[in-house]
């Protein structure tokens, strides 16, 4: 596997399991930690980091991994799970509420990580030379 598409892949993944843990369980940590991190804590700006950082990373993973084996249903899924999780930050709570912001963040990184992962699964079994430089 491309390094780029190898790393990308592996970084996509990890940052969708950031958004996941994030929206499941940074609530709870704060009803544990009686709120004292409330204050320094904006929910908003977590997620547009995150979202900052994935973008880039997963878009350019995936034209790689698309570019290398033109198989489009995982660009597609792909993309649309990271259009998702932008639909997610950027519109969130004032349109969906709170418990569809959180559904639309979990639906676009479950998406996310799955494109990444079928990346991966793709460049391994085709044993193609772009694979592998």
């Amino acid at each position: 596997m491309t390094n780029l598409q190898l790393t990308g892949d592996k970084l996509a993944i990890a940052l969708s399991m950031i958004c996941v843990i994030h929206c499941l369980f940074v609530p709870s940590f704060l009803i544990l930690t009686s709120g004292f991190l409330i204050t320094s804590l904006d929910n908003e700006a977590v997620h547009f980091l995150i979202l900052l950082i994935a973008f880039p990373i997963s878009i350019s993973s995936l034209l790689v991994g698309f570019r290398n084996h033109k198989i489009l249903s995982v660009f597609s899924l792909g993309i649309t799970g990271i259009l998702i999780l932008t639909l997610a930050v950027l519109l969130g709570v004032t349109i969906f509420g709170e418990l569809g912001e959180k559904i639309l963040t979990l639906i676009g990184s479950i998406f996310v990580a799955y494109a990444h992962f079928r990346n991966q699964q793709v460049c391994r079994d085709l044993e193609c030379a772009s694979c592998h430089e």
